[in-house]
């Protein structure tokens, strides 16, 4: 086993390591170009990047800390679909003014399974009571921890990223601090992980599981099988499966807001998403229910915490794990 791989951000965590790719890398190879930026050239990439949005198809941009004894050198990847053209390098280019005098390094990345090279690489993750591996780990589980199996592959949450693990180790400090829930959402569920460890530490629970990519919620369905764990989309009207899985932006779907109001609400997005949806997810909550917020940068920390006491909440715990946060919020009772 490799290393656990390094800190990264990117205009979107939508996966842990080389995975998330908006195309089929297995199938068509791919291009990668490579910068070296600063950390907050770095940081401005976990924010929209608009020169970004506009492409079609859209890069997936990554940056990560290669070397930690030098804080301030970073290194910029961006993923294509096929051989950038000149103009299409400049846009990139412009994202990493630091390195305007460096060449960037272009290369082919041939057909190969991404999804076993990206595996072979993660090491499982301890997060509390929780215990994530892929289906490649060989080793063994430790006893007294529930222990879930996720593939790296389409969607973002394998409990790799920091984001992820922080929101695990807030599920299981509240849960050691006997706080109980029956209504839970986890918003933006990627590979359905949190929602699952919810699922496990509160098993008389409803649990919805959104997200605004349908992709997520097939990987979602496929890895609550492999856990066994009854989930699954309501296509005929009626649904009794342990885990509803609905594709939504935030909680816009009539399933969503039937369940409603809710005690416990998970979103592990993206701060410019969590400010835009803080009347939403604050209004869909219980007087005294709790939020789990995570997928910010703890620069972004205060802002997106502002925009929620707006809405009635105080901010009631925090876990930071490196640069990433991981906020839990209580709903004032009026």
């Amino acid at each position: 086993m490799s290393a656990k791989p390094p800190k990264k951000r990117g205009s979107e965590p939508k996966g842990d390591g080389v995975t998330g790719f908006p195309f089929d890398a297995a199938r068509e190879g791919s291009w990668k170009l490579t910068l070296p930026c600063t950390k907050s050239e770095a940081e401005a990439l976990a924010e929209d990047v608009p020169a970004l949005a506009m492409l079609d198809p859209s890069p997936t941009v990554m940056t990560s800390e290669p070397d930690p004894t030098k804080p301030d050198v970073w290194q910029m990847d961006a993923y294509f679909e096929n051989r950038p053209d000149a103009e299409l390098i400049g846009i990139i280019r412009s994202l990493a003014p630091s390195a305007a005098d460096q060449e960037p390094v272009i290369e082919h990345i041939a057909e190969q399974d991404w999804v076993t090279l990206s595996q072979a690489g993660l090491e499982p993750i301890r997060a509390g009571r929780f215990y994530v591996r892929t289906p490649a780990s060989t080793d063994p589980v430790p006893d007294g921890t529930i222990a879930f199996t996720i593939e790296a592959g389409r969607a973002f949450g394998t409990g790799h990223h920091e984001t992820t693990t922080g929101c695990l180790l807030m599920i299981d400090r509240m849960k050691r601090n006997g706080l109980r829930f029956t209504d839970i959402v986890d918003v933006g569920t990627g590979t359905g992980l949190l929602a699952f460890a919810a699922g496990a530490v509160w098993p008389r629970a409803r649990i919805a599981a959104s997200d605004i990519d349908p992709v997520a919620i097939e990987v979602t369905e496929e890895n609550a099988i492999v856990n066994g764990i009854p989930a699954g989309q309501d296509r005929v009207g009626r649904l009794s499966s342990r885990v509803e899985l609905i594709t939504a932006a935030g909680l816009a779907h009539p399933r969503l807001h039937a369940r409603s109001p809710y005690d416990l609400v998970i979103a592990n997005i993206l701060a410019g998403p969590l400010i835009e949806l803080a009347p939403v997810l604050a209004g869909s909550l219980l007087p005294g229910g709790s939020l789990i917020l995570a997928g910010l940068l703890d620069t972004q920390a205060d802002r997106v915490a502002a925009a929620y006491r707006r809405q009635g909440m105080r901010l009631a715990d925090s876990i930071v794990r490196g640069d990433w946060p991981t906020l839990r919020l209580v709903k004032r009772r009026r």
